[in-house]
């Protein structure tokens, strides 16, 4: 079984202005094409051929670089895809409104929260919210991990991620993560958060 690249669930153009089309366009078809195509070769001929890009990321500590690196990057970017909808952002409402307000204590303390995750991971990694025995967690991972992973500080069932390499935002706020972090609510599709919730609780 070979990996494939989806189609984006929206046009290139469908986010601007609060991310480019020029970053949509390289960022699904060279980056995570890439991943995609390094993770067939890196799984070619081993063991892990065949086994599905979950169980592939559920023991990302004993396997290959190769295979943590581009597997975690396949499943991270397919899962950022459709976090994301066009005339989206806003505020959450019903059971995960109320869980974030029980959490961190408001939308925008949990924001905060989440914007301070995502700016205070070095170098190039991931921000997410997260489920975690029931709770909700704010947490960050490096490179192309993710909470799903062995190997993760704090494991549990990703409901939101915000891609924080530089390829995600350098066409348009260059090094400005912090304004690319603020235009990305605009653009998070609290729909498909909601449904990750309900089905993870």
């Amino acid at each position: 079984m070979s990996f494939t690249l989806s189609a984006l669930p929206y046009a290139h153009d469908a986010l601007e202005p609060h991310i480019d089309t020029l970053t949509m366009q390289i960022h699904h078809g060279k980056h995570h094409q890439a991943y995609v195509d390094n993770l067939n070769k890196a799984v070619a001929g081993t063991p892990n051929e065949g086994k599905s890009l979950e169980e592939l990321v559920a023991v990302a500590g004993s396997i290959s670089p190769a295979v943590r690196n581009n597997g975690g990057g396949h499943w991270n970017h397919s899962f950022f895809w459709e976090s994301l909808a066009p005339q989206a952002g806003g505020t959450p409402d019903g059971a995960l409104a109320a869980a974030i307000d029980a959490s961190f204590g408001s939308f925008d303390a949990f924001k905060e929260k989440f914007n301070n995750a995502g700016m205070t991971r070095f170098g190039s990694g991931w921000a997410w919210l997260l489920l975690k025995d029931g709770k909700l967690e704010i947490s960050s991972t490096p490179n192309q991990d993710n909470p799903l992973m062995d190997v993760a500080e704090v494991k549990g069932t990703p409901l939101l991620g915000v891609d924080v390499w530089e390829h995600a935002y350098y066409l348009k706020y260059q090094n400005r993560r912090a304004e690319y972090l603020n235009a990305f609510w605009a653009v998070v599709s609290w729909k498909k958060i909601a449904e990750r919730f309900q089905a993870g609780s």
